[in-house]
Formats: C-alpha cells, sequence, structure tokens
C-alpha cells in the first residue's frame, strides 16, 4: 500500500471482500471472526451489514487503515498521493434483504465515515451493478439476481466519488452460448454507462471483468471477444467525454503463479493474443488522455492571453 520513492502509479485498495467468496477472507469471516473474539451471538452474515456491534469494529478496523503510516515512506495512507481511491466492500450482497434497505443504509453510514477521516481521496462502494427497486432496468439483471444491492441508488449515496460494474456473463449466463453472453455484455455496459453519464452524473469504472478458461468450450478467442467488448465500450465513452473511465480484468498473474489462479487468471507470455488486446487498449487510452493534457494546455494558453489583453 503506498509506493517506495512516490512511483507514478495509483492503486485502488479495499477494506474488506464480500460477494461469493465472503466466507474465504470477507464481510462473512469477519463476522464469525469478530463476534467469537468478544463473546457476541451473532445471526447470521448479513448482520455485518445491520448488527451495531459489527459495524463498530468495522468502522474502527476502516480507521486503522486510514491512519495507519506506511513504514517506508512514513505516510499515512489517509494522506498518501500514490492511493487514487478506496472501496468499502467489493462485491457487498446481502440477500436476506433483497429490498435493498440493509445495503444502502449501510453505505451510507461507511461512506460518512471514511470521509470523516479521509478527505483527500475518492471512494467507490463496491459494486457489481445489480439494478434494484429504484431504477426500471432491473429486469436487466442477469438472471433476475436480485442480491440487496441497488446500482442507482446506492451510488448515490452521500459520499461515494464514482460507480462501478462487474460483468462475468461466463458466469452469471453459463447457460447460454457464447455469442448471446457477448450480446448481454454490450448490453450490460451500455446500461450503465448511460446511467452513469444521464442518472448519476458520475464517472464509471469496469472494476471487475474476464473469461474463465475452466468454462466449457472456453477458448482464448472468446476471451478476447470479452476484452474487446469491455475495452471498446470504455473507449468509445472516454473518446466522447463519457463516464466510463477504465476497465479492470480479473486477474493479472505472473508466470510461477499458479496457486493463485481461478481459471480467470491472464499470464501475459502465455497468452500474447489477449496480451496483445490489452496493450493495444492501453495505447488507445494514452493517446486520448495526451489529446486532453494538449488541449487544457491550449485552453489555459488562451485563457491566459485574454486575462492579459484585458487588462491592458
Amino acid at each position: 500500500m503506498g509506493l517506495r520513492g512516490g512511483a507514478l502509479a495509483l492503486l485502488l485498495l479495499l477494506f474488506v471482500h464480500g460477494g461469493q467468496r465472503a466466507a474465504e477472507a470477507g464481510g462473512d469471516a469477519f463476522v464469525r471472526v469478530q463476534g467469537t473474539r468478544f463473546g457476541q451471538t451473532i445471526g447470521s452474515d448479513d448482520e455485518f451489514f445491520t448488527n451495531p456491534f459489527v459495524k463498530g469494529i468495522y468502522k474502527n478496523h476502516i480507521k486503522a487503515v486510514l491512519t495507519r503510516v506506511n513504514t517506508i515512506t512514513g505516510v499515512a495512507y489517509k494522506d498518501d498521493p500514490t492511493i487514487m481511491a478506496w472501496e468499502l466492500m467489493n462485491e457487498p450482497r446481502c440477500q436476506s434483504d433483497v429490498s435493498g434497505h440493509a445495503i444502502q443504509s449501510w453505505i451510507t453510514e461507511m461512506a460518512a465515515h471514511v470521509k470523516s477521516i479521509d478527505g483527500n481521496h475518492l471512494l467507490e462502494a463496491g459494486l457489481e451493478g445489480f439494478y434494484g427497486a429504484s431504477s426500471a432496468r432491473r429486469s436487466a439483471n442477469p438472471s433476475g439476481y436480485q442480491v440487496g444491492t441497488d446500482f442507482i441508488a446506492n451510488n448515490r449515496a452521500p459520499g461515494i466519488d464514482f460507480a462501478t460494474v462487474h460483468s462475468y456473463p461466463d458466469q452469471w449466463l453459463g447457460g447460454l452460448d457464447a455469442q448471446a453472453q457477448l450480446r448481454f455484455l454490450g448490453a450490460w455496459l451500455d446500461a450503465h454507462i448511460a446511467d452513469a453519464r444521464a442518472v448519476l452524473r458520475k464517472p464509471l469504472l469496469v472494476a471487475e471483468f474476464g473469461e474463465s478458461r475452466h468454462d466449457p468450450g472456453y477458448s482464448g478467442g472468446q476471451r478476447d471477444a470479452v476484452f474487446g467488448t469491455v475495452y471498446a465500450r470504455v473507449y468509445d465513452s472516454a473518446r466522447a467525454g463519457g463516464p466510463a473511465a477504465g476497465a479492470l480484468f480479473w486477474q493479472l498473474l505472473a508466470e510461477g503463479m499458479d496457486s493463485y489462479g481461478d481459471g480467470y487468471e491472464v499470464v501475459l507470455p502465455q497468452a500474447p493474443s489477449t496480451a496483445g488486446v490489452i496493450a493495444t487498449q492501453s495505447r488507445r487510452l494514452q493517446g486520448l488522455a495526451r489529446a486532453f493534457v494538449r488541449a487544457r494546455k491550449a485552453h489555459q494558453g488562451k485563457a491566459g492571453k485574454g486575462a492579459k489583453g484585458g487588462g491592458n
């Protein structure tokens, strides 16, 4: 967390993991461990979002992370310029309350807590993008998913600076063929980009996407098509000045890290075609960034000349 010598890098760091793998290292484990440690009776894992005792422990955890001083740089994380943003929880889900009230209240409370300690960094909620009762797009959720989150309402919570969306059509729509999954992926991204622009008026990060090599019928070409679909939507939005700000695939591994593989890993030397898709997107977005900087400098130059002229 934080880099030696102020290296040019920006990190997006999460406070705790949730979602389908929560029992391994996230909110569910947090509930169980803290309840046992302090002799509290916890009725269910979903009490992570509602139990006052558990929420208090989590707030202490957030404070400990934000105020920790990097032992190499001497900079507290809340003041570290190499950290771009914080994530409240990766893939929060509360299926005991599909109305969304529990998670909405939790996001509002925890966002305020983070901002009371750290006003320097951006904050996002870690959502997968499933729609809730606040949106007519609820029917767009894959397989009718209702997990207690609401893409619109949750991202409107005070203190949430940008929205996120995840996409795993191979996992969510495993019964459909590859082309149907790609069509869903394109429509899913189009909907969220449109809502980020017109409804939320906030940037959007495609924070997770991928294609598992464990899927029946998997091919490198299909994975490249998934990456290409995501990247095309992001690039087109960015080029038009839209809300899509980038896309992070799950997950990049180096050779020799086999034990971390879950089927979604990309090892660049072993996947030259996918590496090429990634490199092309990086170059295209870098070109947009450079064009933006040039345009901004030109605008500032004109503004400066105008100010001088007005003073004569």
